[in-house]
């Protein structure tokens, strides 16, 4: 991890821009473009300020570098990228993608996936992402000869997979469904999460109604106008507060957000192991298929039945020099078969070996930052309740007063 970027250079999105242009099609679009400012950590050391780098990019651009990097290193926990568009918010949110509030909370997020991968100890060393954050103009031709697209389309043949492996890895079974139940039980306290803000932000807003009938009440009154105006003040100021506390909770949801969209990139290493066990299986089993034609073939005999067998006792035996022709093609077959499953076995305890590691190093990550975000609702809770109990202790010295 020392030799990680993010110990050598200061990343952050600095702001957000909307832009209208002109998309491929030649049609105008409104979008949104960050702003990515870089600068390196080691001159600072000797007492130095270094320059900021900046450039701008598109959440399109971020999209394309994650696809890069998923195909490129199919055995890692790719960090997700934050939504396009607000999902599991309350009604009293906006969901649309252009909304102030949600694209400073996606700036945000985008920051927090570019430090994630700068932090990883595989892609941060990818000449790709460092373009990406150094390199504005050509980056996406860059990424495009890279060929990646191709070898993403072979992919598609794993969502099937699963269903004809015949000898699946258990752990990665497991760690499959492990992300399915992750992803489900996020969910669902993402909706909570949302429920819960909305009865939250109605019981702020009664006390502003309670503020404002001690304050009409107070116009009333001589002898007890003063508690009632004070009293009715620590209302109005505890109704205003919803909107910093719903700020909070909005952080906390993104905290959940990623780790429900993690569960996703969980389930893509699955699928890839699913995809190479597939494969395996299958030279294993053309290996098999061209041993058994070898043996007939240089026996005479048909274990069998075939069409190619029924011919030879319609139409006559093949001939020595013809047996011998397709032995000898047969043979270099079979040798070029050990060799490809030779290859594909090493590859895929490859695969198997870095998949895991990656899997563990990302199991201390979730622990250690669903632990913290958890700990900041319960405390964040707490300040709450603490805040209600201070108003109406007030409200209780206001009223004793009258």
């Amino acid at each position: 991890m020392e030799d990680c970027l993010a110990k050598k250079m200061e990343i952050t999105v600095s702001e957000a821009e909307k832009r209208t242009g002109r998309n491929a099609m030649n049609m105008q679009e409104t979008y949104t473009a960050y702003l990515i400012e870089t600068r390196a950590v080691e001159t600072q050391s000797e007492g130095q300020c270094a320059p900021v780098d900046s450039l701008w990019r598109r959440y399109s651009e971020f999209e394309l570098l994650r696809n890069y990097l998923s195909v490129t290193y199919p055995h890692i926990v790719v960090p997700p990228l934050p939504e396009k568009r607000a999902d599991f918010v309350w009604h009293k949110l906006s969901a649309d993608n252009m909304d102030p509030d949600f694209v400073e909370r996606r700036r945000i997020g985008l920051e927090n996936f570019l430090l994630r991968v700068a932090s990883h100890p595989v892609l941060c060393q990818d000449k790709i992402f460092y373009s990406f954050l150094t390199q504005e103009a050509g980056w996406k031709e860059m990424v495009n000869e890279t060929g990646f697209q191709l070898k993403a389309d072979s992919r598609l043949k794993a969502l099937n997979a699963t269903f004809r492996v015949k000898n699946p890895d258990k752990r990665f079974t497991e760690l499959k469904h492990y992300s399915d139940e992750l992803q489900s039980v996020i969910s669902h306290l993402l909706r909570v999460r949302a429920r819960v803000a909305d009865r939250l932000y109605g019981v702020y807003k009664v006390h502003g109604n309670y503020g404002r009938v001690f304050s009409e009440w107070s116009a009333i009154e001589k002898e007890m106008g003063d508690g009632l105006q004070s009293a009715g003040h620590h209302m109005d100021v505890y109704a205003a507060s919803i909107d910093d506390i719903l700020e909070e909770e909005e952080h906390y949801a993104d905290q959940l957000k990623e780790y429900l969209f993690y569960a996703e990139a969980l389930r893509a290493v699955c699928r890839k192991h699913e995809l190479m066990q597939y494969d395996l299986e299958m030279a294993a089993q053309d290996l098999t298929t061209k041993k058994q034609q070898c043996e007939e073939l240089a026996t005479g005999t048909v274990r069998t039945f075939s069409l190619k067998g029924m011919t030879s006792k319609l139409f006559g035996q093949e001939t020595p020099e013809q047996r011998e022709a397709k032995l000898k093609v047969l043979e270099e077959q079979i040798q070029e078969g050990e060799e490809q499953l030779k290859s594909k076995n090493l590859e895929s305890r490859d695969f198997v070996k870095s998949a895991w590691a990656d899997i563990e190093r990302f199991k201390e990550q979730k622990n250690h930052d669903l632990k913290e975000a958890l700990i900041s609702y319960a405390v964040m809770q707490i300040s709450m309740c603490k805040k209600g109990i201070q108003v109406w202790t007030n409200a209780k010295e206001c009223f004793s007063k009258m």
